[in-house]
């Protein structure tokens, strides 16, 4: 989304109202913000929206704000706090200033309330949940008005200077806005804008009994931090309305504007915080940060990058329209720049033991390799041989299919950066399972072709004496259906989603690779060469002492 980050500047409905506001001078800057609420991990869909507001901002020389939207205690923590503050970071992106939080704003919020009640704008009412659901009417009844909504603004005061005092109970009472029952936009049927809620705070302490609601909080929050461009998701275009009378109501010199863009939905993923939470609880996974999570924590554990998933964002674009994506799109612009960024070994994930019988140590001679063909200054390391290799099962055949190209019974061969080799003997146990392949090495053939005869075939191995085990995690989808959580059962009813979990979408796969990645640091990125991109566990890999690799991605797309 941003020249800084190389992504190209692509053009969109957001820019061209920009472009025009600077253009016409009704706005002499941009300032845009990022407002999660740190209830959960930043997921795909977050991941969506930073881009957006702080790529815009980057483009325009302008300003975003990271503002934590903390008006609902009960689920948010500080842990969610900083982890959205590391996600944002890893990403590549700078917040302006300090972290904001929708708490920074209480008094000053409570002040505006107070002049709406003065204003005869807002009253306390009296009705229950229940009743109030009953009074807001539906899309084709209007509402009514509640018994309570003729109260005068010092009887309003009163009271909701006592609902702050802690005098009544957590629900007894709400603060709403008298605009139009009436109003065909349900948004805009008296709204309530504060309730009693008893709930610790995670900054405020418990100096607060009372918490205002989003609706009221955002547009606010955004006016005092001088906001011009207020981007928020699809789903918030039937509250703009309200966004725009609570500021056209109150004493406050700033309006800006809310722009909505559709969300991210991928498939074979959720993006819903609170089903995402479901799975960290039940031990579906092994918290936010699992690599089957389509967290940005789990999908930086796992090895994406993050030019790969700001490619992702590029592509998907910006629009009103529906933005269901494949997983495959974001799969697709991981491997595209992993395939230029990492440095590349041999790893065997399935082995086979092939005694070179004829190796002699005196004669037989290792090669050095480049890590990367179109990047020397990744450098080079020596890629050793020995009596024993392990080479991938899957590489021989004794009854090769057609056009098969890798090894088989008195076949031949070329070992990666190596010699050719002959299958001479299939050793098998007494199941009748391939246990070891002896073969001849043809000692003429490092570094050129064999004379007289053509070999296809390339396969990868590692020498069994200089290779290092290591623990593999192969990670597939965690879900078998494209949207597990819009799944009907026969009585109409959404099928719980948690039935469509994957039971493969973890192997732990014992491998063996060059030595060379042992000493590498977490999170350092490979491509194993016809394998796959992995990466050193963020965690678990102890640099020197134990490899631990997760699957990032194949090659190429070929999940059914």
């Amino acid at each position: 989304m941003s020249t800084e980050n190389h992504a190209p500047v692509v053009n969109n409905f957001i820019r061209s109202i920009i472009d025009e506001d600077l253009a016409t001078g009704r706005r002499s800057s941009v300032v845009t913000r990022f407002p999660p609420e740190p209830n959960g991990f930043a997921h795909i869909g977050h991941a969506k929206a930073i881009c957006i507001n702080f790529g815009l901002a980057e483009d325009y020389q302008g300003l975003c704000n990271l503002r934590m939207d903390d008006t609902n205690p009960e689920k948010e923590s500080d842990e969610f706090v900083e982890a959205f503050k590391q996600d944002i970071a890893w990403l590549g992106f700078k917040w302006n200033g300090e972290v904001r939080f929708a708490s920074d704003y209480f008094d000053r919020l409570y002040d505006y309330a107070v002049e709406l009640i003065l204003a005869g704008k807002a009253y306390v009412d009296d009705l229950s949940a229940e009743e109030m659901r009953q009074y807001r009417g539906n899309l084709t009844e209007p509402g009514k008005n509640s018994p309570y909504r003729e109260r005068s603004p010092e009887e309003n005061l009163d009271l909701f200077s006592r609902m702050r005092a802690g005098e009544f109970a957590d629900g007894s009472k709400t603060l709403r806005l008298k605009i139009d029952m009436a109003s065909p936009n349900i948004n805009l049927r008296d709204p309530a804008i504060y309730r009693i809620r008893r709930v610790h705070h995670h900054r405020t302490g418990d100096k607060w009994c009372i918490y205002p609601m989003y609706d009221y909080t955002h547009c606010i929050s955004d006016a005092i931090e001088g906001i011009t461009h207020s981007l928020c998701s699809l789903e918030f275009e039937d509250h703009r309305p309200l966004y725009d009378w609570v500021l056209d109501n109150i004493s406050i010199g700033h309006h800006p504007q809310q722009i909505e863009f559709s969300r991210l939905e991928l498939l074979y993923a959720l993006t819903s915080k609170r089903k995402l939470q479901a799975l960290v609880n039940d031990g579906a996974v092994t918290g936010w940060d699992d690599p089957r999570m389509p967290t940005i924590a789990g999908m930086r554990r796992r090895g994406y990058s993050p030019a790969g998933i700001k490619l992702f964002a590029q592509r998907i674009g910006v629009s009103k329209s529906e933005n269901i994506i494949d997983m495959a799109i974001l799969e697709g612009a991981v491997r595209e720049t992993l395939e230029n960024d990492s440095p590349r070994v041999m790893a065997v994930v399935n082995p086979l033991k092939v005694t070179l019988s004829n190796y002699d140590a005196a004669v037989t001679a290792s090669r050095s390799a480049p890590f990367h063909p179109h990047h020397p200054e990744f450098g080079e390391r020596d890629v050793p041989i020995a009596r024993e290799i392990w080479i991938e099962r899957d590489d021989f055949a004794e009854v090769p299919p057609p056009k098969w190209q890798r090894l088989t019974a008195g076949g031949e061969v070329r070992l990666r950066y190596s010699y050719v080799i002959k299958c001479e003997e299939v050793v098998k146990d007494a199941n009748g399972e391939i246990v070891e392949l002896k073969c001849s090495i043809d000692h003429d053939t490092l570094g050129k072709n064999p004379e007289g005869r053509k070999v296809k075939g390339v396969i990868h191995w590692v020498s069994a004496e200089h290779a290092i085990p290591v623990d593999v995690r192969w990670y597939e989808r965690l879900f078998t259906e494209q949207r597990p959580d819009a799944v009907r059962g026969e009585d109409g009813e959404y099928v719980d989603f948690r039935q469509f979990l994957s039971q493969d979408s973890l192997k732990l796969v014992p491998a063996y690779v060059e030595a060379s990645v042992l000493q590498a640091a977490p999170e350092s990125r490979f491509q194993f060469e016809r394998l796959g991109y992995f990466v050193t566990d963020r965690y678990e890999h102890q640099p020197g002492v134990k490899a631990v690799f997760n699957r990032t991605v194949g090659l190429k797309d070929s999940w059914k």
